[in-house]
C-alpha cells in the first residue's frame, strides 16, 4: 500500500458516523444520545481492537490467538473486521472463527466477501479504491461502510441465535441514473492448522446449496489440538435466489439476476452464517433461517433493545456522569463477557461463561471462574448468570456417581464440551482431580438479590449445602471444622513409569505421586503456582508441603488433604456459612440457619486466634500435622492476597484489619503501580511475571477493593481503584481486559479477553467508582 492510499483508508470519525446513521435510520432509528441521556451504543465504537488479516496459524504468544473478535448470544463462532491493510479481505468480515469443540479455529480468511460489478460498463467494482472507509465494532454488532463513486455499501453483521449470524447488507445508489448491478460473494478455506512446525489437515470441504454453499467438517479427534465430527457444519445462506459454483476449497455465489437500484434508493440483501455440531442442530436451524430473513429488521432491532439494555443496568441515571474516562472499560467489560458466552453444545448443558474464546486451553467452565462471571452478569444478564452457575452444577458428584460417589456433593474443577475417559469421552481437557474455592454461594446470593428469583435460590439451596458439607467430608484432615485444599481421588495421582503405566507397591497398589497431590491442591486454590504451594519448605521448622489421606469411617480413601489450613478458603467457607444462613432465613429454614451461624463463629474465632500473625499484621495459612496436634503459622513464606480475604469476609476485628490495610496501601508490599501483586514485594519469592507469584490478578484485587470497604477505608479503595483502571496496559484505549498484569509496569500478561478480569472492572465501576449499592458482600448476619 502506497503512503498515499493508506491515508485515503483511513477512519473518518464523524463522516462514517454520518454515513451508518443514513443506512441505519431506516432499521433501527438509532442515534447518538443527546447531551444528559443515558449512554447508548453508538458512543462506544472500537472500544476492543478486533481487526484482523487471520491465518491458518491463529495463535501468538501463549496459546493465545493472534486477534481479538466478537461474537454473541452464546454461538460457538465469531468474526474480526478486515484489518485496514487487508485489502483481499474488504467487503467480507474477516474470520469467522469457529471452535473445534474445545478449540479455536480459522475456518477462513473471509468467508463470504462481496463483489459488485456494474452489468453496463462491465466494471468491477474495487472496494479498496473507496473514497471513504470504515471498519466499527459497535457493542453487539459489526459495521462497514464503503463511499464508492457511484454508491454506498454498508455491511452490518449481528447474531440472531446461538448457532446463527446474519448479515444485512445495503447498496445505496448516488448517481442520478439507475445503477445496473450483479452482485456475488466469495469465498476459499484455509482447512488446516499450523501450529510452530506442524500442521493438521482439516479435510473439510465445499457443497453448493439451493441458498448458497455449506462447509462440511471431517471426523478427526485430535484430544490436544483440534476435534470435529463429520455431522459439524458450516452453512451461508441468501435470502435472494442465488446459484453456487465451487471449485476445491473456493467457492462463488452469485444473484440469479441482476439487481437495479434507483437513484437514491437501497437495495438491501439478507445472509445468514450458522455453525452448528450436529445434524439434529443444522436441521433446526435451517427451518429457522428462512424465518430469521423474513424478521431481520425485527432481528436487528431486537438485538440493538437488548445491547442497550446492558447498558442502561450498567449506566444509573444519578451516577453516570460521574468518571466518563472509564465508561468505556465498562463497555468493553460486558463485550468481553457476551463474547466469551457459550451455549449449550456437547457435555455442556446450560449456557455460561468460559474464560477466554482467544485462549487455546480455555474453552471449557471453571467453577470459581463462573462464580466471579456470575455476580457481574447478574448485573446486566441475570439469566446468563443463572445458566452460568447450573452449568456447573449439572456435573455435582451424587452418591450414587459410577466414578467417585466418596465425593457427594462436590463441584469439580472444569467442564468442556468432551468429558473424560473415566466418564466414558475422549477429551483431555475436562478436570475431577480437584474443585476450586467455594464462592458458589456468593455467586447465588448475588444472582438472588438482583432478580429476587425465589425458585432460582429454592433449586440451588440443598446443592450448595451438599457442596458446603463436602468440604468438611473430604478436606477436613484433623476434622477441627477447618479445611485444607486437596485432590480428589484420582489416576492421575498416580506414579507412571516412562510407558506411562501405573507402578504399583508390593500389594498391588498404586503408588502415589505427591507431586501430582501437591498440584492438584494448588490447582484447587485456583493459585496454581503460588508461593506457598512450593513443595519445599522456607527456613527451621518447616517441613514444607506434605500430603495426607482423608480417609472415612470405613477406612477408606476418600481423598487427600496437604498439610496447610488455608487463610483464604476458610474465609470463603465462612462467607458461605453467611450467606447460606441468608438463603436459610428467606426460604425458612430456621435449623439451618441457627447451624451456619454457629459453625461461622467458630470459623471466625479459629481464624482470629490461630491465623493472624500480630508482628506482621497479616493472615497465614497454618502448617498442620497429621493429627492435628502441632500447627505452624507460615509466616515465613511470606505474604500474599490471601491474607486479607479475611476482610473481605468480614470476620477479621478492627485492630487486625487495620494492620492488614497497612501492608495493603504500602508501596513496598501491595501498593505497587498496578497494586494487589498476588505476592508481597517484599515476598523472597515475588516475580512480577510469574502467573500466581507476583502479577496482579483483578478477581483478587477486588476482593481486595471490597476488603477496604468493607472496613471503612473508602477512600483508599477508590484511590487504588483508579490505579487498576488507570495504569493496566491498553485497558482505556482499544486493548483488550488481561488475564493478569505486571505489578510494576500494567503490562498485560497470559492471555486476552479475560472474563472474570472483564467481572471485576465491571464490579469496581460500579460499586466502587460509582458507589452504587453492591449486593456483593452482603449475606453476613451475624457480621453486621
Amino acid at each position: 500500500m502506497t503512503k498515499k492510499k493508506t491515508h485515503k483508508l483511513k477512519k473518518i470519525g464523524l463522516v462514517s458516523l454520518a454515513i451508518c446513521l443514513l443506512f441505519s435510520a431506516s432499521i433501527s432509528g438509532s442515534t447518538v444520545s443527546a447531551k444528559g441521556k443515558l449512554p447508548e451504543i453508538e458512543q462506544f465504537p472500537n472500544t476492543l481492537d478486533i481487526s484482523a488479516a487471520p491465518t491458518a496459524d491463529i495463535y501468538g504468544t501463549y496459546s493465545t490467538n493472534k486477534f481479538n473478535h466478537f461474537s454473541d448470544l452464546g454461538a460457538w463462532h465469531g468474526y474480526y473486521l478486515p484489518d485496514y491493510d487487508a485489502e483481499e479481505l474488504f467487503g467480507g468480515f474477516a474470520g469467522p472463527i469457529v471452535i473445534a469443540e474445545e478449540y479455536p479455529v480459522n475456518l477462513s480468511k473471509a468467508i463470504n466477501k462481496i463483489s459488485i460489478s456494474n452489468t453496463d460498463t462491465n466494471q468491477v467494482y474495487d472496494l479498496s479504491d473507496s473514497n471513504r472507509l470504515d471498519f466499527t465494532y459497535y457493542p453487539g454488532r459489526l459495521v462497514q461502510q464503503y463511499e464508492m463513486d457511484d454508491f454506498d455499501l454498508m455491511l452490518e453483521l449481528i447474531f440472531v441465535s446461538n448457532r446463527t449470524a446474519m448479515i444485512q447488507t445495503q447498496i445505496k445508489n448516488k448517481t442520478e441514473q439507475p445503477l445496473h448491478i450483479d452482485v456475488s460473494w466469495d469465498g476459499a478455506l484455509l482447512n488446516k492448522i499450523e501450529e510452530g512446525s506442524y500442521t493438521l489437515n482439516l479435510e473439510q470441504s465445499l457443497q453448493a446449496t439451493k441458498h448458497g454453499v455449506q462447509v462440511n467438517f471431517a471426523n478427526i479427534r485430535e484430544t490436544w489440538m483440534y476435534f470435529s465430527t463429520d455431522e459439524a457444519a458450516y452453512l451461508i445462506a441468501h435470502d435472494q435466489p442465488v446459484k453456487t459454483a465451487v471449485n476445491g476449497d473456493e467457492y462463488v455465489t452469485a444473484l440469479r439476476s441482476p439487481v437495479t437500484i434507483k437513484p437514491g434508493k437501497i437495495f438491501t440483501t439478507y445472509t445468514t452464517e450458522s455453525y452448528t455440531f450436529t445434524n439434529k442442530e443444522l436441521k433446526a436451524e435451517q427451518k429457522k433461517v428462512k424465518k430469521y430473513m423474513k424478521q431481520a429488521k425485527k432481528h436487528f432491532k431486537d438485538n440493538e433493545k437488548r445491547w442497550q439494555g446492558y447498558l442502561d443496568e450498567t449506566f444509573n441515571k444519578k451516577t453516570y456522569e460521574k468518571y466518563p474516562e472509564y465508561q468505556k472499560v465498562a463497555t468493553k467489560s460486558i463485550e468481553t463477557l457476551m463474547t466469551n458466552w457459550r451455549s449449550p453444545a456437547g457435555a455442556i448443558k446450560h449456557d455460561g461463561t468460559i474464560p477466554s474464546m482467544s485462549y487455546k486451553w480455555f474453552i471449557g467452565m471453571w467453577a470459581w471462574d463462573s462464580w466471579k462471571q456470575a455476580v457481574a452478569l447478574a448485573e446486566f444478564n441475570p439469566e446468563l448468570a443463572k445458566n452460568n452457575i447450573r452449568a456447573l452444577f449439572d456435573y455435582q458428584i451424587m452418591s450414587n456417581d459410577k466414578v467417585r460417589p466418596q465425593d457427594e456433593g462436590a463441584i469439580i474443577d472444569a467442564i468442556f464440551y468432551n468429558q473424560d475417559p473415566p466418564r466414558g469421552g475422549e477429551g483431555g481437557n475436562w478436570n475431577e482431580r480437584n474443585s476450586k474455592p467455594p464462592l458458589a454461594a456468593w455467586a447465588v446470593w448475588n444472582v438472588y438479590e438482583h432478580t429476587k428469583d425465589k425458585k432460582f435460590l429454592k433449586e440451588m439451596y440443598p446443592k450448595l449445602r451438599a457442596y458446603h458439607q463436602w468440604w468438611y467430608t473430604n478436606r477436613d484432615h484433623d476434622q477441627n471444622g477447618i479445611s485444607e485444599y486437596g485432590s480428589t481421588v484420582s489416576d492421575a495421582n498416580w506414579e507412571r513409569n516412562e510407558a506411562n503405566e501405573i507402578i504399583k507397591d508390593t500389594e498391588g497398589n498404586p503408588k502415589l505421586n505427591e507431586d501430582a497431590v501437591i498440584e492438584a491442591a494448588a490447582w484447587e486454590s485456583g493459585m496454581d503456582n503460588a508461593t506457598r504451594f512450593d513443595k519445599e519448605g522456607v527456613g527451621q521448622g518447616d517441613p514444607g508441603v506434605l500430603v495426607f489421606e482423608n480417609r472415612n469411617k470405613a477406612n477408606e480413601v476418600i481423598g487427600y488433604s496437604i498439610n496447610q489450613e488455608s487463610a483464604d478458603l476458610n474465609a470463603y467457607l465462612y462467607a458461605e456459612k453467611g450467606f447460606l444462613t441468608s438463603m436459610a432465613k428467606e426460604l425458612k429454614q430456621p435449623k439451618d440457619a441457627k447451624q451456619f451461624t454457629n459453625e461461622a463463629k467458630n470459623v471466625k474465632d479459629y481464624m482470629k486466634n490461630h491465623m493472624y500473625d500480630k508482628e506482621t499484621g497479616f493472615f497465614y495459612d497454618l502448617q498442620i500435622n497429621k493429627d492435628g496436634s502441632k500447627k505452624k503459622l507460615l509466616t515465613n513464606r511470606g505474604k500474599g492476597t490471601e491474607g486479607w480475604i479475611p476482610l473481605w469476609a468480614k470476620l477479621a476485628d478492627k485492630q487486625q484489619a487495620e494492620k492488614v490495610v497497612q501492608n495493603m496501601i504500602d508501596p513496598n508490599k501491595f501498593n505497587t503501580y498496578m497494586p494487589f501483586p498476588t505476592a508481597s514485594k517484599d515476598n523472597a519469592k515475588y516475580d512480577p511475571n510469574h502467573y500466581w507469584r507476583g502479577p496482579v490478578w483483578m478477581d483478587q484485587a477486588l476482593f481486595g477493593i471490597e476488603a477496604l470497604q468493607n472496613y471503612g477505608y473508602n477512600k483508599e479503595a477508590k484511590t487504588l481503584t483508579k490505579k487498576l483502571f488507570n495504569h493496566a496496559e491498553g485497558l482505556l484505549g482499544d486493548g483488550s481486559i488481561r488475564e493478569n498484569y505486571n505489578p510494576e509496569t500494567g503490562k498485560g500478561l497470559s492471555t486476552k479477553n479475560f472474563s472474570w478480569s472483564a467481572a471485576s472492572y465491571y464490579l469496581l465501576y460500579k460499586n466502587t467508582l460509582l458507589n452504587q449499592t453492591t449486593t456483593s458482600q452482603t449475606g453476613l448476619p451475624f457480621q453486621k
